[in-house]
């Protein structure tokens, strides 16, 4: 009998030398391609189920990697990522009890600028879990936002220098209005600036049951309006005045940006569960600064 017409052999199916459950097997960083509100974006799954059959070798991954395609044609929502979980289980019945979905990408989102009417494109890091074990389905998604902070107290310390400048030019001499318009718009008058850096908050939220739709559009939104000073694409003079305006408006420590956060989501139905954890890369110091928030509630 020629060798390549006999039967393949599948050693999964084999029984373990070692009897022993396992909690999580699959694959890590399987290429994939997602919709997300139309847009078709290049991510990375983690796909994997339970073994609880002590006695059996191992699963069948690649059963898991036929799965993924569903996501080729699919908008990426809860009930799909329910779907996919559901089809992992049924291809390894007898086998596996639970099963697990995680996805990372990127999605780029245009933004406009703060005055003129250019607009560029950001990109925003998102990240899909999504767990299925005994028919309780939860779904948890992760987004990172990017931000300017200025410190409160450098801006404290510039304006007690300002000031002090202010009484070494002007002691003893008559206040003229256009005198003093001058000296505020000179370097001479602007002896210090507060110091800010680029932030970084990242949302991590439970969805509710039910919620049909990744909320990514309004978890973006939301945080960017609560922070005050989300960092731009193309910009003009005109809009880095108006940047340099609302972190003056918005001055926050990282545990102010954290409390900022965490109760501008909580009044979302869709969300049930949040852990934010806020990151300030300091231009003070070689250190980050870091604040985290989380509350959950019941998800019925």
């Amino acid at each position: 009998m020629n060798a390549l017409t006999l039967p393949l052999p599948d050693v999964a199916a084999q029984t373990s030398r070692q009897a022993l459950p396992l909690d999580w097997v699959g694959m890590h960083g399987v290429a994939v391609p997602v919709l997300i509100q139309g847009q078709q974006l290049s991510a990375t799954a983690d796909a994997g189920v339970s073994l609880d059959d002590s006695q059996a070798r191992g699963i069948h991954m690649s059963r898991l990697y036929l799965a993924l395609e569903m996501l080729e044609t699919e908008t990426l929502s809860p009930p799909l990522l329910r779907r996919i979980l559901q089809q992992f289980l049924d291809s390894h019945e007898g086998l596996s009890q639970s099963a697990a979905l995680t996805i990372r990408t990127e999605w780029l989102l245009r933004r406009p600028a703060l005055v003129s009417p250019l607009s560029g494109w950001k990109r925003y890091p998102v990240s899909i879990s999504a767990h299925l074990k005994n028919q309780m389905f939860h779904v948890e998604l992760s987004v990172d936002v990017s931000y300017s902070s200025t410190c409160p107290c450098s801006a404290a310390l510039a304006r007690q220098l300002i000031q002090q400048q202010f009484v070494n030019d002007f002691a003893n001499k008559a206040l003229e209005h256009e005198d003093v318009r001058a000296w505020l718009g000179s370097a001479k008058g602007v002896v210090a600036t507060p110091h800010s850096q680029r932030s970084t908050a990242t949302l991590n939220v439970r969805l509710a049951k039910g919620v049909a739709e990744l909320p990514l559009l309004f978890l973006i939104d939301e945080a960017e309006a609560a922070l005050g000073t989300a960092v731009q694409t193309a910009v003009k003079r005109a809009d880095e005045q108006a940047f340099a305006l609302a972190n003056g408006q918005n001055l926050m420590f990282c545990e102010d940006a954290a409390r900022r956060l965490s109760l501008a989501l909580r009044r979302s139905d869709d969300i049930v569960g949040l852990d934010v954890r806020v990151v300030h890369a300091e231009s003070l110091h070689a250190h980050d600064a870091v604040a985290e928030s989380r509350w959950g509630r019941d998800p019925s």
